[in-house]
């Protein structure tokens, strides 16, 4: 009888709170999560996407809404299985071994650690179409931070570290505070938008519901580059902070759940309520959504360029509703910071996840002793936010490569839960996939579809991000900065490294990317080796490239399944980082 088959089935193993307080109830993990989900992606996603896809884009709402939904079930059943600190790092590891936790874990913590600068952008630039504000932000290079408006980030990124610093009650209270204001701004907002300001013409006129010549092909592309997936993070806030919470095989899958409904719910009415208020007469002088964001006619067009700095402050003031266009300022710092400070959090205990795991420094461990928080986990955080805010320029630039490491970071969970399934079968499920053995498979498909709409520049950007990771993780083990790098287990290589080399491969030939084709006004420049590799070059087809990516991760889904660590192994694994309390009772 193995250590985690103790005291049967029906009972869950009692693990340890890994030296932090266990304080969170359900409705501190439910706006955690929720408090992730509202942030800059409404204030800025339905203009972005509504730019690339028309009012299709409520298309691509659905679409990514149904796959994150699939993506948030199956977390919540590992969530409910392992309530740890920085769950979407470590469920990989114990399926698979450490080569696996590495990969996954480094593209958790990536997408987090630039989350918070992201929305920390995303508050500055709001704040510019105020008077007083403009110097903060510069018009040059497509918008970017100004040397004071950095200097204002980097004080709202120090404040996010204080907080955090506080301890994890005093945060969740905040955030509580924060969250509800940020779900009923946008809920009010959809109501009055669709009760006051209806403009039924703007779904058909002005280019029609489709993007002509692009139909499909620019939803696809608004799901990732629009930033409609970025939207939808957050959901897994609540897997991060399982090491602290009070009843987590109980509270965590229902905080999961309910946190993407309501979230989904809400992005896609903001879609509808977005366009339907926009002033025909906008629409009508850039003729196409797309033009709306083309540099030439916001040089010609003060609105236009308005609207793109605060899209529904400007689509209300441009309907007369001042009180509303003061509530959205307000909101626009009040979502964003919210959302950068529970980000801040999640990092931090990423961070940690990766240390108990093995793969960087046992410094990263360490937590305070009153409010008992990783402390070193949430200052490198902090600096590495900073540190982001200085290269990138407006919010829709950054946001394709944080999609894709998040989707990165969800496709382990698809993978984790299958092989667990095989592993550990009478493990102590509080929430059970229905279906689970069909959905794991299909949530990696589909997690796969986004990371490959990215395009070629946003993967290559990652990739050259992961090399950085793997470099730090290798000098972590030369050096001697944690023992248990040398425990990796290189098996899990045989289908990682061949699933990251023939994504590549497929986002080369596949048609997203320097290709040509996408709808006017789409400025793909972040990519890092555009200038020296050029891909998505169009030789795979549109519609035969899904199928190539759906035989291809079904390929890959069952080389992992066939080397998957043994029963043994993952008992073995999970006691390493993350020992039973009471030595296993």
């Amino acid at each position: 009888m193995t250590m985690l088959d103790k005291g049967g089935p029906s009972r869950q193993p009692e693990l340890e709170a890994e030296g932090m307080s266990r304080d969170v109830g359900f409705f501190g993990l439910l706006w955690a999560s929720e408090g992730s989900l509202i942030g800059s992606g409404w204030l800025f996603g339905a203009l972005s996407a509504a730019t690339i896809a028309g009012p299709s884009a409520i298309i691509g709402w659905i679409i990514a809404s149904i796959i994150v939904i699939i993506l948030a079930l199956i977390h919540a059943e590992l969530g409910g299985m392992f309530p740890v600190s920085g769950g979407t790092s470590r469920y990989p590891h114990y399926a698979f071994g450490g080569f696996a936790g590495a990969t996954f874990g480094w593209f958790s913590y990536i997408q987090a650690a630039t989350v918070a600068p992201i929305e920390v952008l995303a508050a500055v630039q709001y704040a510019s179409s105020m008077s007083w504000a403009k110097h903060l932000w510069s018009s040059h290079n497509g918008g970017e931070l100004s040397g004071s408006g950095i200097v204002v980030a980097i004080i709202l990124m120090l404040i996010f570290t204080a907080i955090n610093l506080v301890g994890i009650q005093w945060m969740n209270r905040v955030n509580s505070v924060l969250t509800s204001w940020k779900v009923v701004i946008p809920v009010l907002t959809i109501i009055v938008l669709m009760l006051s300001h209806f403009h039924g013409s703007n779904f058909h006129d002005y280019g029609g519901f489709f993007i002509h010549g692009s139909e499909i092909k620019s939803i696809m592309l608004a799901i990732p580059a629009g930033g409609i997936v970025f939207a939808l993070l957050g959901f897994e806030q609540a897997v991060q902070l399982g090491g602290e919470s009070k009843n987590p095989g109980r509270d965590m899958p229902r905080a999961v759940i309910w946190s993407i409904l309501i979230g989904a719910a809400i992005y896609i009415l903001v879609q509808v309520a977005f366009i339907a208020a926009l002033q025909p007469h906008l629409l009508m002088e850039a003729k196409t959504w797309p033009g709306l964001t083309t540099s030439a006619f916001q040089q010609n067009n003060a609105t236009a360029a308005a609207l793109n700095s605060a899209p529904f402050y400007e689509v209300a003031t441009l309907a007369g509703l001042g009180w509303l266009a003061f509530l959205l300022r307000v909101d626009a710092i009040v979502s964003p910071a919210g959302t950068g400070l529970i980000y801040l959090t999640s990092s931090s205990r990423l961070s940690y996840g990766l240390s108990r795991n093995g793969f960087v420094p046992k410094a990263l461990e360490s937590n305070t002793k009153t409010t008992k928080v990783p402390w070193v986990g949430i200052i490198i955080a902090a600096v590495i936010g900073m540190v982001f805010l200085l290269p990138f320029p407006s919010w829709g630039k950054l946001v394709g490569v944080v999609t894709s490491a998040s989707v990165m970071m969800y496709a382990g969970a698809p993978l984790a839960m299958g092989a667990l399934r095989m592993q550990k079968p009478d493990l102590p499920r509080p929430y059970r996939l229905p279906m689970g053995n069909v959905l794991a498979p299909l949530g990696f498909i589909f997690a796969n579809f986004i990371i490959y709409w990215s395009s070629w520049t946003v993967y290559s950007t990652l990739m050259l991000v992961m090399l950085v990771g793997a470099v730090i993780m290798l000098l972590s083990g030369l050096l001697g900065l944690n023992d248990n790098l040398k425990e990796m287990d290189w098996r899990a290589a045989y289908w990682i490294i061949p699933y990251l080399i023939g994504m590549g491969v497929i986002s080369y030939l596949g048609g997203f990317g320097n290709s040509g084709g996408e709808p006017s006004g789409i400025v793909d420049d972040i990519g890092i080796f555009n200038n020296v590799l050029v891909g998505g070059r169009g030789h795979i087809g549109l519609y035969w490239d899904l199928l190539v990516i759906a035989i291809f991760s079904l390929v890959i889904y069952y080389l992992a399944m066939a080397t998957r660590q043994t029963p043994e192994q993952v008992d073995e694994t999970i006691e390493d980082v993350y020992p039973m309390s009471g030595g296993g009772h």
